[in-house]
């Protein structure tokens, strides 16, 4: 359950790109992706989650997308509740493929730093992670992935802040 990234940025977006080996993919079918689907992360996703505001440590974006290129994007504050923000829209685009042939699928995202409520210049350092859920049944049988490891004893969620690595923005 391999999976790469890459990133670049420009003032006005941040752009990830990711390549992930799967074996079977698990999502939702019989459904546009013209529309946000929530309860994404119960099936193959990768994930950003981002904090452009390291002083507001609860507080992050987070953008998913599957195979197929269903998608969701919440701002997250974990001080409150609801946590999530289901109505707020980044308008970030995504695209995806499939190479069945190498039993590949990648997304591309393109995030507009203006939903962010920032502009990226050279030197900042944000707070992020990166996730990769992947397999088919309940939790207990999927693989889940993070580029900065979860906290260890802590419950089965991404929505842990101090797990976020830091990305520092260089010419």
């Amino acid at each position: 359950v391999e999976t790469r990234i890459a990133s670049l940025w420009t003032a006005n977006y941040l752009y990830f790109a990711f390549s992930s080996k799967y074996l079977v993919l698990n999502v939702f079918t019989g459904e546009q992706s013209a529309k946000e689907k929530w309860g994404l992360w119960d099936r193959d996703v990768v994930e950003v989650f981002i904090n452009p505001n390291p002083e507001r440590f609860n507080h992050y974006y987070e953008f998913e997308v599957s195979p197929n290129n269903q998608w969701i994007d919440l701002e997250i504050d974990l001080d409150k509740k609801p946590f999530n923000d289901a109505g707020w829209d980044s308008r970030f685009e995504h695209a995806t493929r499939v190479d069945e042939a190498s039993h590949v699928w990648s997304c591309e995202m393109r995030i507009p730093t203006s939903a962010l409520s920032s502009q990226v210049r050279p030197g900042m350092e944000w707070r992020l992670n990166f996730y990769r859920a992947e397999g088919k049944g309940d939790d207990s049988r999927r693989r889940f992935l993070s580029w900065s490891p979860l906290p260890p004893g802590t419950k089965l969620s991404f929505h842990q802040p101090a797990s976020f690595g830091i990305i520092r923005f260089v010419k």
